[in-house]
């Protein structure tokens, strides 16, 4: 790689970054493109995360992606959000306009769709409901970008019925505790778990997926186990699964786009890079 004056940077912030995927899947798609772009992780003191975003105004960078601990911060910096960021209330992408002004967005829902088009193919999120496990901010930005592709029907089911209904009710979704999951599973064309369960192969969830129709689709947002307990759950019971290592990917698309101005080379297999740089 050749760094140059005219070298266009993006990169990706968070504390702690050494773990982050990102910067293999981006510099992967600048080489394979031919791009004179560079994509590097930043790691900032929790206090300083504002100030430091507010140093880039002006597009000394193109653009940043954000992860934990900052995307609510990263939302309250920005002078202009996309619907999907301000019903997240979270931003996980940052754009610094030559003019000064920083663009929000939030590419985590895309992600996940993107994840359903690759993995499912045909799926379509207007035909149905569709209930997503969990109340956090992975949940509420899936639960956007539900209402935004058309689901007619989005349940947010969490053992505390109070948080479902936070993010719920500005989104016109249904809450549902996790004891009604069966309930909620009911005619759902997927089911999405937006919770931490199942991480570093933990058990996860115990829900009746069961009550899914047999053409549901099942997607765990984990990618570290990439078939989680849930996912095989899904799968002996014959339901067509979504792993969140294509969420992961999928995200980092229209980041790429925003940052360097055209989409990723296709040819290009950064799911296996992923999974060797995971150990997986």
């Amino acid at each position: 790689m050749s760094i140059s004056g005219a070298t266009r940077v993006a990169g990706v912030v968070g504390r702690p970054i050494a773990h982050s995927m990102s910067p293999i899947l981006h510099n992967a798609w600048l080489a394979a493109a031919g791009i004179d772009g560079v994509y590097v992780p930043f790691s900032t003191q929790p206090s300083r995360f504002t100030a430091f975003a507010e140093s880039l105004r002006g597009g000394t960078v193109a653009g940043l992606n954000v992860t934990l601990p900052f995307k609510g911060e990263a939302l309250a910096v920005a002078d202009e959000a996309s619907f999907r960021a301000r019903s997240a209330e979270a931003a996980n992408l940052l754009v610094f306009r030559e003019d000064g002004t920083i663009f929000a967005d939030n590419t985590d829902g895309l992600g996940m769709l993107g994840a359903f088009a690759d993995q499912a193919p045909g799926f379509d999120p207007k035909a149905g409901p569709v209930a997503i496990l969990g109340a956090g901010g992975a949940a509420r930005g899936a639960a956007a970008a539900f209402v935004e592709a058309g689901c007619p029907d989005v349940r947010i089911v969490n053992r505390t019925l109070a948080k479902a209904q936070e993010i719920a009710q500005p989104l016109g979704a249904q809450s549902l505790p996790l004891s009604e999951a069966a309930s909620a599973f009911d005619g759902v064309v997927a089911v999405v778990n937006a919770t931490s369960a199942g991480l570093s192969g933990s058990t996860g969830l115990e829900v009746p997926l069961e009550a899914t129709p047999a053409g549901a689709v099942v997607m765990d947002m984990v990618y570290k186990p990439l078939k989680t307990a849930f996912l095989a759950q899904a799968e002996g019971l014959g339901r067509r699964t979504v792993d969140g290592l294509a969420m992961l990917i999928g995200q980092a698309v229209p980041s790429f786009e925003y940052f360097y101005g055209q989409p990723p080379p296709r040819d290009v297999d950064v799911r296996s890079l992923a999974i060797k740089a995971l150990g997986l």
